[in-house]
């Protein structure tokens, strides 16, 4: 059997990429807007760490909300990268790195302030170090971990248990039906704080379990029958 021909004339170009695929370098992903939006949330962690030490109730409520600012953006960063059309390594490194420099900053620069205890940021930042390095070698496995429904509680108890903290002062709270008189916000986000904690480490158990089920089950597929 004759063998087959490449219908491409010597010295042609060769087929053109598919319309819709576009390569592109480091550094035009470092200029895409949802890369901007990520790495403005990473510089704005000084301003948030700066108003926190000026320590005044108004400069407190200040840090709070260039921390809701930057928490917004990370919304929108991802849902503008998919409205766009965009997926770049950058921006997958990026982006959980972000948040994590922003809440870790932040928890780590309020423990001597006494807003939080040293044992639950350590705790903290155990999971995030021990989660994000299982993520690096479930993705050079080729394995894939989903973020379960424990990941987004512990996230959301988090942000608000972290503006909490970072206000800081307490406040009397008015909801025209009750009076709750003098609210304690310091003491409020604290416990919001332990009760993400109990929602970490149960996702981080998840997202082990997740992780050994996908290894044994690929480890199966490559014994298999004509493997």
């Amino acid at each position: 059997m004759a063998a087959p021909t490449d219908p491409t004339p010597p010295g042609h170009p060769g087929p053109e990429p598919r319309r819709g695929t576009r390569r592109s370098s480091l550094r035009q992903d470092a200029v895409n807007l949802p890369n901007l939006l990520t790495f403005g949330r990473i510089a704005i962690i000084p301003v948030v760490i700066w108003l926190l030490g000026r320590g005044t109730p108004k400069d407190c409520v200040y840090a709070a909300l260039v921390y809701a600012a930057a928490a917004i953006t990370d919304l929108l960063d991802g849902w503008l990268a998919r409205r766009m059309n965009i997926v770049s390594v950058l921006g997958k490194f990026l982006d959980p790195l972000a948040d994590k420099l922003l809440v870790m900053a932040t928890l780590v620069y309020m423990v001597p302030m006494g807003r939080i205890s040293e044992w639950a940021v350590a705790l903290l930042l155990a999971r995030e170090i021990s989660i994000t390095g299982l993520r690096s070698i479930a993705s050079s496995e080729g394995v894939v971990i989903a973020a379960g429904d424990g990941g987004k509680s512990k996230t959301a108890l988090q942000m608000v248990g972290i503006l909490c903290l970072i206000i800081g002062y307490p406040y009397s709270l008015d909801l025209g039906v009750v009076d709750l008189g003098s609210v304690d916000l310091v003491k409020v986000g604290r416990w919001l704080v332990y009760v993400s904690l109990i929602f970490s480490l149960t996702s981080a158990f998840q997202y082990l379990s997740l992780f050994a089920d996908a290894v044994e089950a690929k480890e199966r597929r490559g014994t298999g029958p004509g493997a």
